[in-house]
């Protein structure tokens, strides 16, 4: 069973829940940023050579199917053995999660047959804030990210037409009613959701935007709040209505309003004000806005990249010195 959709739409406390679930077994203590499967295999490269979260959907590389050359018997062989060295042997449903799944459901359809796809998708506007705060030695303009939301869910569109077995929800109705979700996921994939379970001890999970760990329960069910697309919804309403950079924002949300409508979100439903006069004004400075913006993110993300790979090399430094200093005072206390 694969767990798809893009980053901070919900995919990892998803994933954590169903392998709670009866005879499931799922990726844990690997030492794997969010345990993810991507990081456990050398057949295919990861999201983050292809951009990273808000990008990776546009490299063509992304987007696999079952006509990927890729896809050989002996790519096959290696995949299933990087995975199931690390799924409980005795469970019968292994569960795998990474965001850029999405993008592949077709090809892993073709390297595990009996596949079962479970799609979460969450309000754009919240994707694509909490993608710009976590990643920010990436970021990536809003419009953009935007775009990169409706690139990937509509490739998966097309693709999911393709798919045997694939079941979809949001992120918003999965917060709202948690039990139901789960009740029908276990139906899906043949199993139930586990009653009265206790805590039976805890592990932790790696982060890559905080490079971080939390701890989280190995048995109960994890909890769900709406207060975080709350706070991104609010975001955006003061970003349309209050931010020195308005115009740009309610430009972009004009130009998606309509294509997100096909998705059940709007963009323009937190405009406070949008008069004819406004409008106009927007659409001819609106592009202007954009090329602004993507060059002050580029500046900015060169500059992020360049501050990072500045630490790296003092602290590579650093620690030759050290190292150094330790061999030659080693050297000269034996003399």
């Amino acid at each position: 069973m694969f767990i798809c959709g893009l980053h901070r739409s919900g995919t990892s406390v998803l994933a954590r829940n169903v392998t709670r679930f009866e005879d499931c077994t799922g990726f844990k203590n690997t030492g794997a940023t969010e345990d993810e499967g991507q990081f456990l295999q050398d057949i295919y490269p990861v999201a983050a050579s292809l951009g990273g979260p808000g990008r990776f959907g546009f490299d063509a590389r992304a987007h696999r199917t079952e006509k990927s050359h890729l896809l050989t018997p002996e790519n096959v062989r290696k995949l299933r053995e990087s995975w199931h060295a690390h799924w409980a042997p005795e469970k019968q449903i292994c569960v795998e999660k990474t965001p850029a799944n999405i993008l592949m459901t077709r090809f892993l359809q073709a390297a595990f047959p009996n596949s079962y796809f479970v799609i979460i998708r969450r309000h754009p506007v919240a994707v694509s804030i909490a993608t710009q705060r976590f990643w920010r030695i990436n970021l990536v303009p809003l419009h953009r990210l935007l775009d990169h939301w409706l690139h990937c869910h509509q490739l998966f569109d097309l693709d999911k037409l393709h798919l045997r077995h694939v079941y979809e929800l949001t992120y918003e109705s999965y917060v709202h009613n948690p039990a139901r979700y789960h009740d029908e996921i276990a139906a899906f994939i043949g199993t139930r959701v586990p009653e009265g379970r206790v805590d039976g001890g805890y592990r932790y999970i790696a982060h890559a935007a905080s490079q971080k760990a939390s701890e989280v329960s190995e048995m109960a069910l994890e909890s769900l709040s709406g207060a975080h697309n709350e706070k991104y919804l609010n975001r955006w309403s003061k970003l349309l209505n209050r931010s020195v950079l308005k115009g740009y924002y309610r430009y972009i949300g004009r130009k998606y309003e309509e294509r997100f409508n096909q998705y059940g979100y709007s963009l323009l439903e937190f405009l406070d004000n949008d008069g004819e006069g406004t409008q106009i004004a927007d659409r001819i400075l609106g592009p202007v806005y954009c090329l602004g913006v993507d060059g002050y993110t580029l500046s900015w993300r060169l500059a992020a990249q360049a501050k990072r790979q500045l630490a790296l090399l003092r602290k590579a430094m650093f620690g030759r010195s050290i190292g150094m200093r330790s061999k030659h005072a080693t050297g000269a206390g034996m003399v």
